[in-house]
């Protein structure tokens, strides 16, 4: 079953066999953005580079693209991915940090445009010593930079029932909480992805047809890696200092993958709009086209927002 709730993206083979990052809503993203040759922008979640590749191939030598990541593996690949522009290459600055320090990094008023692609990518889906996913066999890790702290063994081996309940209702949005969580004291020590993916399954067998469509585990799963590493905080920091980091005319736009994220992008740029800082770009979300769903299935629960700093 599809890992719902990632950031929607795939590896596609070409250019004698290299894999390259074809990231959900390029197209949507580049035009809503507005990306001008010679222009400075941020792309405050490079993951393997596809983003910012598209962006930094439109602004030519004069041009200016700052990419954060806390993935040092991320970094790496968007580091290479880059380097394929050559003399057409903008100048690049990427920090292996968290977009929560924007407003530390980035002078204000000094960039022409904001992109953020939230979530965790297919890369690190796909890498099961990283944890993320339960559909292989690995470590209970979940963290973005490997240099933190929390990670999900932490939470799911000793956290007390009540605490790892709330965990999973507040940023899993699973109302089978208290259940899954009583299975998961009951059958410490869990020390791997599948073994925990196996527990919550048994504690949350589907009661629908509607259920019967995601993993049982998908959710449980969405709390642990929001929670270890501090993503809905971030978020808000994040929302909070992208406007003072953009030029006037300067873009936000934002790519989130589940409700909880969204209702904060959408939040922050309604409340930015009211107090005369932002002009929303669009009513409605944009969403995958049937297209890119059919080729990338994990598109389906991608939405997109933009917003013009004035």
């Amino acid at each position: 079953m599809a890992e719902d709730g990632f950031k929607a993206s795939q590896e596609a083979t070409g250019d004698g066999g290299r894999q390259h990052h074809l990231p959900v809503l390029l197209q949507e993203a580049i035009h809503f953005l507005n990306v001008r040759r010679g222009g400075t922008y941020i792309d405050a979640t490079l993951g393997a580079g596809g983003h910012a590749f598209a962006i930094a191939s439109r602004l030519g030598p004069q041009g200016h693209l700052i990419g954060f990541d806390k993935d040092p593996n991320a970094m790496e690949l968007a580091r290479k991915r880059l380097s394929e522009l050559g003399g057409e290459s903008p100048e690049v600055t990427l920090i292996q940090a968290s977009y929560a320090e924007v407003g530390e990094r980035i002078q204000p008023a000094s960039a022409d445009g904001l992109l953020a692609d939230l979530g965790v990518s297919s890369m690190q889906l796909s890498d099961a010593a990283r944890g993320f996913s339960f559909q292989a066999e690995g470590p209970l890790d979940m963290r973005m930079d490997p240099r933190s702290e929390r990670t999900a063994d932490q939470v799911v081996n000793h956290s007390d029932e009540k605490t790892l309940a709330d965990v999973i209702y507040e940023f899993g949005e699973e109302r089978r909480s208290r259940r899954i969580a009583r299975a998961i004291v009951r059958s410490r020590p869990i020390q791997t992805t599948a073994q925990l993916a196996a527990v919550v399954s048994a504690a949350a067998r589907p009661m629908n047809k509607a259920e019967r469509r995601i993993h049982p585990a998908t959710r449980t799963f969405q709390a642990l890696r929001i929670f270890v590493n501090r993503e809905l905080d971030d978020l808000r920091e994040l929302m909070k200092f992208a406007p003072q980091a953009l030029k006037p005319g300067g873009r936000l736009v934002v790519i989130s993958f589940h409700s909880l994220e969204d209702r904060i992008v959408k939040d922050a740029m309604r409340e930015g709009a009211k107090q005369g800082q932002y002009e929303l770009l669009m009513k409605k979300p944009l969403t995958g086209s049937e297209e890119e769903i059919d080729r990338n299935p994990r598109a389906r629960s991608a939405k997109m927002r933009a917003a013009e700093k004035v």
